[in-house]
């Protein structure tokens, strides 16, 4: 057998990056689910402080950062990522997977995943370009969402569209893959949010650590 064949396959690695507010279980099964269909050694779940095209979240970032961390408790390759709230200022895709990238080194994949909404504002991103230099895009696929896509974001992706994941990871980076994930959970922060507003339950659209957690701390309740 000969060195090369002994080899063993490059480490897949993820980034799913959010508001996280709160953490819900959509967020929680659709992580497991891609790392289990990309075959990823780990997916880091990272927080932005200050979303640069959303609203600023209601709770701060230290405490949906701890709901994260409550919400993925011992899964295995989940890993709640807080370097992007030890940065100043607006939070930047491109420089969280530069720094995974540098960490990870070069013959490692790297996957950035996003929603099917967040990649239709993709063309919008700060420095979008570099985004194929670093990492794969690996888009989870949602019903309901406008095709063909916007001009700007066509002319962006040009001909990285893969149909498989094993086309996908036949490189490092570059390639764009659409994935529809086995359990559609159509679960809104806003609506968990807007329910503890109203004093309603979100039993079971959260992790009960979860839910703990923001009960004590008073989290998105009225007056808060």
């Amino acid at each position: 057998m000969s060195e090369t064949s002994r080899r063993p396959p490059p480490l897949r690695v993820g980034m799913m990056g959010g508001t996280f507010d709160p953490v819900h279980h959509g967020h929680l099964r659709s992580a497991l689910e891609v790392r289990e269909a990309l075959g990823l050694a780990t997916l880091h779940m990272v927080p932005a402080p200050q979303p640069p095209l959303r609203d600023t979240p209601r709770v701060s970032a230290a405490q949906r950062f701890a709901l994260l961390q409550a919400g993925i408790g011992d899964a295995c390759g989940l890993v709640a990522d807080d370097r992007e709230l030890r940065r100043e200022g607006p939070s930047y895709s491109v420089d969280t997977l530069a720094e995974l990238r540098q960490h990870y080194g070069d013959e490692v994949s790297l996957v950035m995943v996003i929603g099917q909404d967040a990649f239709l504002r993709l063309a919008n991103w700060d420095r979008a370009e570099q985004v194929f230099g670093l990492a794969h895009v690996v888009v989870i696929a949602r019903p309901g969402y406008p095709s063909p896509w916007p001009s700007a974001l066509t002319e962006l992706v040009g001909h990285r569209e893969v149909s498989s994941v094993s086309e996908l990871m036949k490189r490092t980076r570059g390639g764009v893959l659409q994935l529809e994930l086995p359990s559609r959970m159509a679960i809104s922060a806003t609506y968990i949010r807007q329910r503890l507003k109203e004093g309603k339950s979100v039993r079971y659209l959260v992790p009960e650590a979860v839910e703990q957690a923001i009960f004590s701390g008073r989290l998105y309740q009225t007056g808060e």
